[in-house]
């Protein structure tokens, strides 16, 4: 996976086509990058408070342009409660919530709707800045493009998460929800990537090291990755409200009935006990895997670039377990569960910038 992100050649720091210097044409580039990348992580805590507080269905209609003005006036707010109240989770969730119970829900999903049209316009207008002062060499042009497209496809991927709860169901299926944050998640490490790559890499003169260190990297990045989406299906099934206890599940190991559902193939996607099985595994081989790249690196001489993302990376896993194990045994309190979301993102990039820092001469 993180071969994706990497370009098919570096930068070019030089003077651009338009006379622009390019030290400073990066360092502007870069802080483009930074302020998306940030904004990227604030959504997706922010859309973890909406799935957390039961706020992602109460605007019941997709509307790009006029949904950035929230209801004016009583008559509007009264249309729009009335809207929810046609969908199943009004009936059999918040059956009787009152005009201002609804306005709390419908907070949520607002400002995450509104928050997601903002990084729109901070991936698309600066870039078009950019590449209209020449600070965007022309061949670079479509790397940079693909952070705006991305981003629109992840509104109609959000939209097409949210349309699955509106007739049927009473929550959004696991599966789009998955696929929503695991694509939040690919746009944040693309853009991340992209702006490590506005820093020149320095060598320390040391010998590069063995291929192996640079595939282990890669290897954690694509299993951080794979946890964060075993996450997801924990979240859309809610399978962090049973088996409150660790490490043990209902007092065994191997939780009973986790082979449940047949097709055998289901249970990891759809039995309740099967997905939180494999999500503590998965936790637990990916502080192992990290613990293990640290303790293998860290006794070489290392650069500060490959040194800072290394530690960070063995203090976010350290602390994402533990949150994790916090979030299930107090039962999914909101504010334990958006910061284990939030590690969960952190610790992504502390992997994603050790693989960085690991390209060519250390």
């Amino acid at each position: 996976m993180p071969d994706a992100f990497a370009p098919t050649s570096p930068p070019r720091v030089g003077a651009s086509r338009s006379g622009v210097a390019g030290a400073s044409g990066d360092r502007l580039i870069a802080a483009w990058l930074i302020a998306t990348a940030i904004m990227i992580f604030a959504l997706v805590v922010i859309g973890g408070v909406t799935r957390l507080t039961e706020s992602g269905l109460s605007i019941t209609e997709w509307r790009p342009v006029d949904g950035v003005l929230p209801p004016l006036g009583d008559a509007a707010w009264q249309a729009e409660f009335d809207r929810y109240k046609q969908i199943p989770e009004y009936s059999q969730v918040h059956y009787g919530i009152t005009l201002a119970e609804f306005k709390q829900i419908f907070f949520w999903e607002y400002l995450h709707r509104l928050w997601a049209r903002l990084i729109g316009l901070v991936a698309f207008l600066p870039l078009v800045a950019f590449i209209a002062t020449g600070r965007i060499r022309r061949g670079e042009i479509g790397r940079y493009f693909a952070v705006p497209v991305l981003v629109a496809l992840q509104g109609a991927l959000g939209w097409y998460m949210v349309e699955s709860g509106l007739s049927v169901r009473t929550s959004v299926s696991q599966y789009r929800l998955t696929a929503h944050l695991g694509l939040a998640v690919l746009i944040y490490g693309y853009v991340v990537w992209l702006a490590a790559e506005r820093f020149p890499a320095i060598g320390s003169g040391q010998p590069a090291l063995p291929p192996r260190w640079r595939l282990a990297a890669r290897a954690l990045v694509a299993l951080v990755f794979v946890t964060i989406l075993a996450g997801g299906f924990m979240a859309g099934l809610k399978a962090g409200l049973t088996y409150n206890t660790f490490p043990l599940m209902d007092g065994k190991l191997i939780p009973d009935g986790y082979f449940a559902l047949a097709p055998v193939w289901l249970n990891p996607f759809e039995n309740i006990a099967a997905v939180q099985f494999d999500h503590r595994c998965l936790a637990v081989a990916t502080l192992s895997a990290a613990v293990a790249l640290w303790a293998g690196l860290r006794r070489r001489v290392l650069p500060q670039r490959v040194r800072l993302p290394l530690d960070l990376l063995l203090v976010a896993a350290t602390l994402q377990v533990a949150l994790g194990i916090a979030t299930l045994l107090f039962v999914v309190p909101i504010p334990l569960a958006a910061a284990h979301q939030a590690g969960a993102i952190l610790l992504f990039t502390a992997a994603l910038l050790t693989l960085h820092g690991l390209r060519g001469r250390v």
